[in-house]
């Protein structure tokens, strides 16, 4: 329980250290007190328990999902989109970014960003080399 309640004590030590004095006039919160003190605590924990259960909820529900076949994330990019962007890495120099604004989001920018790598890894070095290298020999 003490994992549970540590932010809101963290909290709470720390407006102690500075000499804040937290009153919520709403909920007749006042850090000062010993009731106040106890009641910071509890809606501390209480927060901490809903965002426990929403996140087990998630995960249930992804986990049935998957188990009716349900694909989750982002849609596989299509082949077709996949060689646009590895035509447009081979014969332009635009940067990953403009590739992925040219496609118009039909791909997210790591997509991008991976096949435009793999592309211009696998280009031939000497189209790259020729105009910049010396004779070798002389």
């Amino acid at each position: 329980m003490t994992a549970l309640v540590s932010p809101s004590l963290e909290i709470r030590e720390e407006f102690d250290h500075l000499g804040v004095r937290f009153i919520r006039v709403d909920h007749q919160i006042d850090t000062d007190s010993p009731v106040g003190r106890a009641m910071f605590t509890i809606i501390g924990a209480m927060a901490e328990l809903e965002s426990s259960l929403i996140s087990e909820r998630v995960t249930a529900g992804m986990r049935a999902a998957e188990a009716r076949g349900k694909h989750l994330g982002r849609p596989a990019t299509t082949p077709r989109v996949i060689e646009e962007i590895e035509a447009l890495a081979r014969s332009t120099d635009l940067s990953i970014r403009q590739i992925q604004k040219m496609l118009g989001g039909r791909a997210s920018r790591g997509i991008v960003g991976e096949v435009t790598k793999r592309a211009r890894s696998a280009a031939p070095p000497a189209l790259c080399s020729l105009s910049r290298s010396k004779p070798q020999g002389r």
